[in-house]
This record gives C-alpha cells, structure tokens and sequence, in this order.
C-alpha cells in the first residue's frame, strides 16, 4: 500500500518539517502519548516546548502547591500538637495569603488547558471527557474564590478545596487507567459487598435474637453493651468484620455461656475469611485484567507512534523507496529525540549496523526501539592495571569477596556493641555513663572502615568504587563518622577531658556517631543478590515502588476528599471538657482529674489528638481508622457528639481504603512477584538479579499481549485529525 502525506498546514518537501515530525512521533512512543495532535511547524514547537522537563515540573510544581494549601488555609494546620487541650489558637494566614498564590495556580492551570485544547484540536477537545472536566472544575475554582475573597475569607465551606485533587489526576494517565479499572471492577466488587450486607444484617437478626434482654440483670451485658438496638447490633458485628473488636464483643455472653461462642466464629469464619478473601479474589482478578489492557494500549500507542515517524522518514528522498528509511535521517532523529542517552547510544549502535546497506525496511525500524523495554545493564570500568606484582597480587586480594564479608561482619559486630552498650546504660542517667571505652572501640572500627575503603579504591579504583552504589553508602558513612570523631575530639579534647560529650547537647555528637554508625547495618542488604528468594522478593519491591504512583495518586486524591469532608462535617465537634483543659495546664505527673469515662472509649484512650479540627490531624486521623485498630472507638464517639449518621463517613472510608485500595495494592504485589516468580523458577541468583534490568511493566503481559497488526496501525493513522493519509 502506498500512502502520501496531506499535511496541514502544506508543507511539501519540507525536509525539517518532516524530522521534527519523526522526532515529536518517537518522543510520543517513549512516553506512551497519542500522537493525534497537530503536526504544523508551531504547533510541533509548542508541543515539545509543553512536554519538556522544565515545563512538566513548573505544572506537578504547581499541582503540589494547590494541594498543599489545604495544610495552611483556614483551619490551619500551623501549630504543633493536633490535641486541642494542649493546642493554642490556630495560626490562620491573612486573608488574601493563600488565596494569592491559588490565584497564580489557577492561572497556570487555565494556560495548561488553553495548550492542550489547541494541541488537540477542537473535534477532539470535545470527545475528551477529561478536559472538558477540566475546564468545569477551574471555572468552578475562579468562581468560588471570587466568593471567597468577597466574604473576606470567612466562608465555612470551600468547595473549590474539594474540586483540587482533580488537577492531580487529569494529569497522570496511569491514574486514570486506574479509576477506569475501579470503575469496571466496582459491579464485582458491589456483588461481594452485597453478600457482606446480606451477611452482616442475618447475623446481627440472629445476635439480637439470641441477645434479647431478659428479667435478670446480670445476664444483659451483652445486650448492653453490644446489641441494644439494631444500629448497635450492626456496628459491633461490622467492626467484628475487621476483627478490631475481637474478642471484646463476645466476652459477655461467653463468660455466661461458652457455646454463644459459635456465633461470634461462624460469623467471623464466613465474612471475614471466605467473603473478604473472595473479595480479594474478584479484586484481584479484575486487576489482572486492568494491567493487561493497560499494556495493550501502551503497545498499540507505542507501535503507531513509530509506525508514524516511519511514515514521515520514509517520504524524505527518493520516493521510489517508499517502505524504507535512510540510516542517516534515523540518526538525525535519534540524536534530537529527547531520550536517556543509554537508550540513545543503544538504538543508534544497532542502526549503525545498517550502514553498508544505506536503509532500514519497516521490521527493523520497529525493531531497533525493543531497547526502549529493557533498562541499563550497568557496566563497572576496568580496574587499574599495576605493573608490579607485589601490587598485583594486593589488588587480587582487596578486590576477593572475603574482603566484603569480612566488612559486613565487622559491620555486626560494631552494631552488637552499640546494642550493648544501649542496653548496658538504659537504666543509667546520661551523666553516670562511661563511654570512655566505647569511645576508643569505636576509633577502631572507624579506622577498619577507612582501611577498608582506602584498600577498595586501590583495587578498583576511584572511578570503579564509586560505580557501586554500595561503596558509595559505606564512603559516605566512613568519611561523616571520621569527621565527627575528629570534631569529638577537637571539641572535648577526649580521651584526656573530663567532660562527656554526652551531657551538652540534645543531640550531642556522641548521639551522632552511634546513630551513623546503626545505618552501618544497611551493609548487609548487599547479601540479597546472592540469596534467590531473597532476590526475587527484593527485586519485586524495587519494582513495586517504580510501578506505585498511580496507586499512590489515587490514594492521595481519596485522603485529600475524605479529609475536606471531614473537616466539613466533624471540625470542632469533639472537644475536651474544661476540666481536662485545666489539667492540661498543669503538671499532669499525677494524673489525677474529676473527669472520668467509660473504659475503652475515646475519651478514656486519650484520643483527643486525633480529630477533624484541620487537615493534618485529619489526614492521621484517616490513616488510623484505615487500619481498623480500634476504630470501632472513633465510630462510638463521633455518633455520640454528632449523630448515628456519622457511622456512614467512616464506614465509606474503610470500604474505599482498606477494603479497595489495600486490596489493589495486593494485587499489584502478587502480579510482580507472581510474574518474576514464574519467570526465575529454573533461572540462577545472576539471572535473577538481571530480571529488574531486562524488564518493565510493560513486559509483564508480553507473552499474552497481542501485537497491533499493519492494517490497525495503517487505520489508526488514516484516523488521525490532523494528517491527511491517502492510499
């Protein structure tokens, strides 16, 4: 099939137009974008000028500023304890403070989207569902801060606070396959969640059965405490979904009969070992399939991408040779293309091998950015060759493995003593410490650790050292505990002077020295490589962190909803009694109060710290109940300060965290380390180690990723907006 370009706007023969197509096509398929954006001259220029570094760090720049204005906006979180009976008044901004540099904010973001939409193009501004969101929400914005600024700041509700984590996520694509995945998985996971309904409310029927209050007095704790009513009976046996209030909810009753055990085990056994385990299952399952389809469209993106700057390098020249490309416009483009210079080096090496021929066909154009998978294999330079045998045969031994294991266990045993001596003084003031052997004990490992760098560097050299990110570590450590010794000794003039550089400082440098030398136990992480298992689970985090952010963007986005909602609902509704306020004052060495409460509730834990009273102690606040520790104590009290209701806000919350997320956090975990797990099953510890360099995630699914064939791509590129295919 031959194609000719109709480029709008024309620009026949054009011989730079045409590179700078191939590059910003190239630079797309690097990056997984859509390539169906304006292809003219300007708008090639301001798309790479919007893409490039600078610019994509001024906009997550100022997504992070937005999103952390909730810290210091009304109520702020500028004091240093979050416990009302010992916090003063909030250090609120000025109004017009914050609201200036959300203004600035605003700005750029209107300018992000004024760029987009022209890239694109009207036609596919008006399909994109994210954009047009995005221009709701900065409207919305604009006009609730002029509202603010109007009420001169004192307006209660923001809801412009609410609309901000939507600049977060309109800007990652990653995160939006993820809320694409949640929202296909939620009919699996509402399934479940219904069978949990149906089981929480028989169980509780039957518990308020077996629970009902009778004529004798001593036989109603249970009912009291647990089943009095049915939003009671609900929330106890919910709360034992989680196991949080285990085995507290069934004492009573067991304690007068040991067979109402059943009950408790029954319900425990099906709802939270067969049916949150099943929910599990779906979730993971579905997220399965949201990798696998992400992959798919990450290739196909990937592959048109190239497939296009092709199409565009294949027109230079002589058109009779249509379906190939001069191996000296392939390194024109590499060398413009933004990429990281192993990957640069990598395909133009392998395009240099078609030198003698003079052009690459379509296959192996395609085939060359394989490189663009797999991550650099990181070379040592060579070691220092010493003409004299004697240095030979020194080098040969400073370079053995003995050596580093020699280290590690000096490493031990400097730890051990450090442990010690901890234990030795725990009981002892810091005044009636003797530290004077500790002291010269440690000058000996200090010195070993100098040997032993100084050793490493003759035999690999300095270049060679520091190519290990391990010697770097242990560099660094030696040469800051040298400089702290050297200043122990400049400063108490030890071990001569009485005076114990213990006793001055809150952190003295005595404290500094034994600190830095506890991350001396870090050392031993470079046994990892040389344990399979411990490879493949090493490796397997190593992956996990670079494949998280999404995950990590979509959890941030639920913590900022629920933390504004929080702060909207329950801000001030929990406050201590004045008597608490007045021991708060005081000494509070004795403890002791007219106030006096239930046991296990909020106020008898001394919860009060935690609270919707600003953003911060929200965020906390979230976390602990995302746990499920004891959040049956938070569910009490804020039903009790506010109304039953409230028991909705925090069971959403743990259905969205603990229950959602945590679970698509497991399925990520189990996918990489299922995946390496299969993969390494027959390999060595050195294959192992190499599988973190040899792959990405988007060569998880490779084996089960179906390849885009000539004519999708061919039809795909006949659809772009703004090139014009004819064949």
């Amino acid at each position: 099939m031959v194609l000719l370009f109709s480029r709008s706007p024309p620009s026949t023969g054009d011989e730079d137009h045409d590179i700078q197509q191939a590059v910003v096509f190239i630079e797309d398929a690097i990056q997984y974008r859509s390539i169906n954006h304006r292809v003219d001259v300007r708008s090639l220029r301001l798309y790479r000028c919007y893409y490039s570094t600078l610019c994509q760090w001024c906009l997550g720049l100022t997504i992070a500023v937005v999103l952390l204005l909730a810290f210091v906006e009304r109520p702020s979180s500028l004091s240093l304890s979050s416990d009302p009976r010992r916090r003063s008044t909030h250090l609120n901004p000025p109004c017009g403070a914050t609201e200036s540099v959300e203004l600035v904010c605003l700005v750029v973001f209107a300018l992000d989207l004024a760029v987009k939409s022209y890239l694109i193009g009207w036609d596919e501004f008006r399909k994109n569902k994210w954009l047009i969101g995005y221009l709701v929400v900065i409207s919305v914005s604009v006009i609730d801060w002029m509202l603010s600024v109007s009420m001169m700041c004192d307006e209660r509700l923001r809801v412009r606070r609410l609309l901000r984590p939507f600049f977060l996520l309109q800007n990652s694509s990653l995160m939006k396959k993820t809320l694409k995945c949640i929202k296909r998985t939620l009919p699996e996971i509402a399934s479940v969640i219904l069978l949990l309904a149906l089981h929480l409310c028989l169980f509780t029927m039957i518990g308020m059965l077996l629970f009902a209050k009778t004529e004798d007095p001593e036989k109603n704790e249970e009912w009291n405490l647990h089943f009095r009513n049915l939003p009671m009976a609900l929330t106890s046996l919910l709360v034992l979904l989680t196991t949080a209030n285990n085995p507290d909810v069934m004492l009573p009753a067991y304690s007068l009969n040991r067979s109402y055990a059943i009950f408790f085990m029954v319900f425990s056994v099906i709802g939270t070992y067969c049916l949150m385990n099943l929910l599990t299952a779906i979730i993971y399952n579905q997220f399965r399939g949201y990798l696998l389809m992400s992959v798919q469209t990450s290739i196909i993106r990937r592959r048109l991408g190239i497939r296009a700057a092709f199409q565009v390098l294949s027109c230079l020249g002589d058109q009779t040779a249509e379906q190939h490309v001069r191996v000296e416009a392939v390194l024109t483009v590499l060398n413009l293309v933004k990429v990281k210079s192993y990957y640069r080096a990598a395909i133009s090496t392998e395009v240099q091998q078609f030198a003698d021929v003079g052009y690459l066909d379509r296959e192996q154009f395609t085939k060359i950015f394989d490189h663009l998978d797999r991550d650099r294999v990181k070379e040592h330079p060579p070691v220092p060759q010493y003409n004299s045998q004697l240095l030979q045969r020194l080098q040969q031994i400073f370079s053995h493995y003995y050596l580093t294991i020699l280290g590690n266990l000096v490493a031990l045993a400097n730890v051990l003593c450090i442990g010690a001596v901890l234990v030795l003084n725990a009981d002892k003031s810091v005044a009636d410490r003797d530290n004077v052997v500790m002291q010269i004990i440690n000058l000996c490992f200090i010195l070993f650790y100098l040997f032993e760098m100084c050793v490493k560097i003759f035999a690999l050299g300095l270049r060679g050292y520091l190519s290990y990110r391990s010697n770097i570590f242990d560099g660094f450590l030696t040469v800051l505990l040298l400089v702290l010794q050297i200043s122990v000794y400049i400063t108490y003039s030890l071990p001569t002077s009485s005076r114990d550089p213990t006793v001055t400082e809150v952190l003295s440098l005595w404290d500094m020295i034994s600190f830095i030398n506890m991350l001396i136990v870090f050392r031993f992480l470079r046994i990892i490589p040389n344990i399979k298992l411990m490879a493949l689970v090493a490796s397997t985090l190593l992956d996990l962190v670079k494949n998280l952010r999404a995950f990590a963007g979509i959890l941030v986005v639920v913590y900022y909803v629920y933390a504004v909602f929080g702060i909207w609902l329950f801000e001030g509704v929990i406050k201590p009694p004045p008597e608490m306020l007045l021991l708060s004052n005081q000494t509070q060495e004795n403890g002791t109060s007219n106030f006096s409460s239930e046991c296990g509730t909020y106020e008898q834990l001394g919860y009060w710290p935690n609270n919707f009273d600003d953003f911060a102690a929200s965020i906390i606040l979230l976390y602990d109940v995302m746990i499920v520790n004891n959040w049956q104590a938070f569910l009490d009290a804020y039903s009790r300060y506010t109304t039953g209701w409230s028991k909705i806000y925090f069971v959403c919350w743990w259905l969205t965290s603990s229950v959602m997320w945590v679970n698509l956090f497991v399925a990520l975990i189990l996918e990489n380390f299922i995946y390496r797990w299969d993969r390494s099953h027959s390999c060595s510890n050195t294959d192992v180690e190499r599988i973190r360099y040899e792959t990405s995630v988007q060569l998880i699914f490779k084996s089960q990723v179906q390849e885009p064939t000539e004519e999708e791509l061919l039809c795909q590129l006949h659809k772009h907006p703004h090139l014009n295919l004819q064949g």
